[in-house]
């Protein structure tokens, strides 16, 4: 009888039904969750979406089964959670909390900066066009390949739940993960398209922005941006009314709850639902080997697009300007900035980039928002 009861337990456990597939990403899932503890690899957006990936495949549990048809039963709860990614919420939450968190003002004092974000989506079109030659996605997968380029995770995330959902797991881990890996991926491309001469470059410091134009910049980029694109509206929308609830000082409260809480709050259920659509038979593909790589390349040409740019300004400016910002192009806030800042550093300790690089920084993230926009009205 005791028998008899044990065997039935795991005759209906979750263990009868394990397959290779969910070995091997409950395997990777803890090797993320080693990375984002162990290594700090991004760990606010790596280690909700490697515990995602990790209840995902452990089978019958059911958390991202919808209702069933014909029957009453709630569907699993990262299922309901998932909707907020599905409709395109939670990345436009995480650009509210983006734009309450970042200072325009070096893009302002500076706006030659935006030509340095521009040249780092370059990565988007070159992995674009590369996937669309392949023959093996269509147009709208490949787009949504490209935008891995921009280095902005909710912006591929969005792009990807409009043009190709099929592919989102994939899409979005290789996106995070080359932002997590910006440290390792950025500095060879620095040094090898640079002189030691330019990196060592001390620029000015950066002119005093007014109150006045703070205000004036998220309204009048909103105008232009989502007149001239309307379909990227979430996205420009919510970063610049977050940036306004920073600059007015008037909404102080606001302005923390969208920094803190809120943002905290999203990223959870953003990373959480993303990584638990990694299911293995639908994610272990050659397909998703091939997207990874694509975004690897789509991401290292962004960089160079960036680093070019630099050294265009660089040359126009009479050696004012150090190329090394323009690596800063790709959207990852404030990553890529300090990424400048160490090897500007490097070449010579008294170099303090910082602030020049988040000029392109901030530029990289409207850049990407942008871009997307583009890629939603030539294929949405």
């Amino acid at each position: 009888m005791f028998l008899d009861a044990v065997r039935t337990i795991l005759q209906d456990s979750g263990f009868a039904a394990l397959t290779w597939q969910h070995c091997v990403m409950i395997v990777l899932a803890c090797v993320l969750v080693y990375l984002a503890i162990v290594k700090k690899f991004e760990p606010l957006l790596l280690l909700p979406i490697a515990f995602g990936m990790l209840l995902a495949n452990l089978p019958l549990a059911g958390l991202m089964a919808g209702p069933q048809e014909g029957s009453d039963g709630p569907g699993g709860l990262l299922y309901y959670l998932y909707q907020g990614v599905k409709l395109g919420i939670y990345p436009s939450l995480i650009f509210l909390g983006i734009g309450a968190m970042t200072d325009f003002g070096p893009l302002i004092a500076r706006p030659s900066s935006l030509f340095m974000g521009a040249g780092a989506q370059f990565g988007i079109v070159a992995a674009f066009m590369i996937a669309l030659a392949t023959g093996l996605f269509t147009p709208q997968e490949a787009a949504s390949i490209g935008i891995i380029g921009g280095a902005d995770g909710p912006t591929a995330i969005y792009l990807t739940t409009r043009l190709a959902p099929n592919l989102l797991p994939a899409i979005a881990i290789a996106a995070y993960s080359y932002m997590a890996l910006i440290p390792m991926i950025q500095p060879p491309i620095m040094r090898l398209l640079t002189t030691k001469k330019e990196r060592e470059i001390k620029m000015e410091q950066l002119r005093d922005v007014s109150k006045l134009e703070r205000i004036i910049f998220p309204i009048a980029v909103t105008i232009f941006c989502v007149l001239l694109l309307p379909s990227v509206a979430p996205l420009i929308g919510m970063l610049m009314l977050g940036n306004l609830f920073r600059e007015s000082g008037v909404v102080e409260r606001l302005s923390n709850t969208a920094q803190n809480a809120l943002i905290n709050i999203v990223t959870i259920f953003l990373g959480v639902t993303v990584g638990a659509t990694a299911n293995g038979e639908n994610f272990l593909r050659l397909e998703t080997i091939g997207i990874i790589c694509l975004g690897l390349v789509a991401f290292m040409f962004s960089t160079v697009g960036g680093l070019l740019i630099g050294k265009l300004m660089c040359w126009l400016s009479g050696g004012k300007i150090n190329p090394l910002i323009g690596s800063a192009g790709v959207s990852a806030v404030p990553m890529a900035a300090r990424v400048s800042q160490i090897e500007g550093q490097k070449a010579n300790p008294t170099n303090y980039l910082l602030m020049h690089a988040m000029g392109p920084n901030v530029a990289g993230v409207i850049g990407s928002a942008v871009a997307a926009g583009v890629l939603l009205a030539l294929f949405g």
